[in-house]
């Protein structure tokens, strides 16, 4: 298991071989890492400009996915992903280092939803204050450029919202 310390330590050596400056947006179980939701993750998830995926040929520490320009698993998030995404504090000098918002965490893990994803939503959940609207239009927004099967995404972003955003009738 990777933990907060093992990304930033790997980061760290990444950061000081580099020539240029470039943004990392962690996704999945990663941001959830570096946000502190998750204690570690598995593998270490990315999205980055194509550009710049050269940088993460030279090292193979670790299990790295990355994603690019914004499109991640089979959805491509809107323009602004990288604007809504949380800034990670570093001393880092050519990495700025962010984690995607918890709102695209969760509307990107809607395509897979598995068991883990399930773990990583209701925790998402529980620590934060999202509202069952904005997910919704946040859904609707990344849902038209879905490249899936979107019978399937639909199911699963429902299940989402019924497990999660139950309203109590009395």
């Amino acid at each position: 298991m990777i933990t907060k310390d093992d990304l930033i330590n790997w980061l760290s050596e990444i950061d000081k071989r580099l020539n240029r400056k470039l943004v990392l947006v962690a996704v999945g179980g990663t941001a959830l890492t570096l946000l502190g939701l998750k204690s570690s993750t598995i593998d270490i998830d990315f999205c980055i400009e194509s550009k710049d995926k050269e940088f993460f040929k030279f090292d193979k520490k670790f299990r790295v996915d990355l994603f690019l320009d914004g499109y991640i698993f089979s959805e491509q998030l809107p323009d602004d992903y990288v604007k809504k995404s949380s800034k990670i504090k570093t001393n880092f000098k050519n990495i700025d280092l962010r984690a995607l918002s918890l709102i695209d965490i969760i509307v990107t893990k809607a395509a897979r939803y598995n068991a883990r994803d399930e773990e990583d939503i209701a925790s998402i959940i529980k620590l934060s204050e999202i509202k069952k609207e904005e997910l919704e239009e946040r859904y609707k927004e990344v849902r038209e450029s879905f490249a899936g099967n979107t019978n399937d995404y639909d199911y699963n972003f429902d299940i989402i919202l019924k497990r999660h955003f139950r309203e109590i009738f009395k």
